[in-house]
Formats: structure tokens, sequence, C-alpha cells
């Protein structure tokens, strides 16, 4: 029997994307995640992997370049204005319409593409796509994709050039730990070795890259080796980023299963701040970023250029370890609950009370302080 095209269902986006894409368009070239067996992550469970056909990927640029015109036509709109617009839509067009409309209040500057794995699509169909993007939208400065490093490791060094000469000019990898041991534990697929190999080609075409640390992925018994060996493996690669996504425990994954039956023992904030340090200090003769960029982080300060900045940010670690107990809980929840955005916070009078108050309202103590905020950490994933 002849195989059924698949039917064009309007424009898609997936559920997911990096901090630091909050600002870009959302263009979905696959669904789900290819992988899908890390331990310790809830997206895609249960979801079905699939490329989306390249026609679809194109329709869907072409709607949101329709609806982006219309839009340039009004000024000072408002979502009742864009409610009235989008009102004769059918639902993938309105969707086009808000997508653009989000976009365009960002700049019209950067794309990222969904969802888990973009360039396990074929490197011409990808070229194909990029092409017709920046086609579409010349004023783009920034297109991004997740990768696994697998993936990666597969791809003709020759490939990865057409792509990055096509336009895609950042890409995003889930290190999270450079450790065999760690690695092998979460069922990452992949190995140090092959981190290395894909993070140093990625650097060779010059496309920039952004590798993903995850503290706290090795639990307590290999704590010491996932800070050591993850440095080693980065000061090999010497990305442009290294961000910071500390381990949290959601639900229903399997990790969640290890550590409520003991096979996993999950670390205290202080234990990961431990870490970081002795991460932070394994980092020799590179020049990447270093970033703390999500909520999940316990020192959103922790940002800066290496090396110049290394003995700063461990300044910063070293100012909460040496805090009494007392102040290091209250610093907890002063940021988990979004009030400090730095350690010294805690010495604003104002600021400290705010976080007294809440400890008080919520019955968080010393004895059960880690417990509350692995509670309060599952809400941002």
């Amino acid at each position: 029997m002849p195989r059924v095209k698949p039917v064009y269902s309007g424009f898609e986006q997936g559920p997911i994307r990096p901090p630091s894409e909050a600002a870009s368009l959302l263009l979905r070239v696959t669904r789900n995640c290819p992988w899908n067996r890390c331990t310790f992550c809830p997206v895609y469970k249960g979801a079905k992997f699939s490329l989306r056909p390249v026609e679809h990927v194109l329709r869907d640029i072409d709607t949101v370049a329709v609806q982006l015109q219309v839009l340039q036509q009004h000024q000072n709109l408002t979502y009742r204005d864009l409610d009235q617009l989008s009102r004769e839509l059918d639902s993938g067009e309105q969707m086009a319409m808000y997508a653009a409309y989000a976009w365009l209040q960002e700049g019209v500057n950067a794309v990222f593409l969904q969802d888990a794995n973009s360039l396990v699509v074929r490197p011409n169909d990808l070229v194909r796509i990029l092409e017709h993007l920046r086609g579409c939208f010349p004023s783009i400065e920034r297109v991004t994709s997740y990768a696994r490093s697998q993936t990666i490791d597969r791809i003709k060094f020759t490939d990865l050039q057409k792509i990055a000469a096509a336009g895609l000019n950042r890409i995003h990898v889930g290190l999270e730990s450079g450790a065999d041991e760690v690695l092998q534990r979460v069922q990452k697929g992949t190995d140090q070795a092959m981190q290395i190999r894909a993070g140093q080609k990625v650097k060779a075409v010059g496309i920039e890259l952004s590798e993903y640390v995850m503290p706290g992925l090795g639990g307590r018994d290999l704590s010491a080796v996932h800070a050591e060996e993850t440095a080693a493996a980065l000061n090999l690669i010497n990305p442009d980023f290294i961000r910071l996504r500390t381990l949290a425990l959601p639900n229903h994954t399997d990790l969640c299963e290890q550590w409520q039956s003991g096979q996993f023992i999950k670390m205290t904030d202080h234990d990961v701040a431990r870490e970081i340090r002795r991460f932070l200090t394994a980092l020799e003769g590179i020049s990447s970023r270093l970033q703390s960029d999500h909520i999940l982080n316990l020192f959103q300060e922790l940002e800066g250029q290496l090396p110049d900045d290394k003995l700063g940010m461990i300044a910063v670690i070293d100012d909460f370890l040496q805090r009494p107990a007392a102040e290091q809980m209250l610093y907890q929840v002063g940021r988990r609950l979004g009030m400090f955005s730095r350690v010294t916070d805690l010495d604003v009078p104002e600021m400290r009370q705010r976080a007294v108050m809440a400890c008080h309202r919520y019955g968080i103590t010393m004895e059960n302080v880690d417990t509350r905020i692995d509670e309060l950490m599952k809400r941002f994933i």
C-alpha cells in the first residue's frame, strides 16, 4: 500500500526551551525526545518521538511571517486587540499570531528549534529549514537548538559545517555530568569521551556551545567524581557557556523512585554548594562564561567570565557556607520563594525579615528545611 502523507495540522510549539531563549520564537522541528531514558527527566515521558515533515515546518515559518506582517500594520496592540484580530483565524493561525506577537515584542532577533534534539533531522533537511527561516526573517541574529552529544558525535564534520553555514549558530547540550559512573547510572546514553568529542566538534565548526551541568546529579556518593570529572571534560571542550541547573526530583521519575527507595542519596543545598565550589575550583585553562540562569539554582549571582571571575564566584559560595546554619536556612527559603537574588540580601533587614516571616508561615525549621526546599523546587520543573 502507498504510504499515507501526513496531514498538516497547523502551527505547533513544544513544551520547553532553555531559560536563555525566553525572547526567541519557538519553532517545532521534531516532537518530543528520541532518547527519553534519562532517569532524572520528567519531560516527554509516555510521548512518542517523531520528526515533523520538512514541508510542515516551512509552512509554520510562512504562517508566522504572514501573521507578523499583519501585526506590523498595527501600532500599540493590546491583547484585547489581538483577540479581535485572531477571531477569524483557525486554531493553528491563532497560535502563530500569538507567537508572532510575543516575538515582535522582543525584537524578532532569535529563534529556538524545538523539541529536545533537533539535530536528528537529516542535515540537508535542516539546512533547508534554516535557509528558509533566514530568508523569511533577515533580522534574525541567532538560531539555536538542543542537541545530544550522541547525535552530534554521529554527524559528519562536513554536514555540521553546512548546518553552521545555513545559520544555526548556537547549540545547547545537556552535558549534565562528565563522570562516566554518573552518566551510566542516570542512563544518559553517552560517556565523557563522547561528550568531549561532540563539544569540540561544535566549537570547531564555529557554532556557539552552551553546556548544561547538573549539580547534585551524582548524589552524595559520587559528588566528588561528578564535580571533578565534569570540570575535566569542560576544560577540554572550552564551551562558550557553562550553565548550572541544579538537580530536582519531580515525582514519577525513575531517579525520584530510587531516592524514595534509598538507592539514591539526594544532596542537601549545603552539600550542593560544596560540590559547586569543588567544580569551580577544578575549572582551569578555559574562557567560558558561567551562568546560573535557572530558578532551581541556589546561587543566582554565580555569573562570570573565566578565568577572571572565578575567585569572585567561589567567594559567593564561601559567604554562604561560612554563615551560621540559621542564616543559611533563611537564605535557602528566601531564594526559593523569589525574595533573594544574592547571599548578601540576608544583610538587608527588611528582606531578612520577610524570609523569617515566610519560615513562620510555612512552618519551616532547621529540622525540616531540606524537605520543604525539595517541595518548593518541584514547582519549578
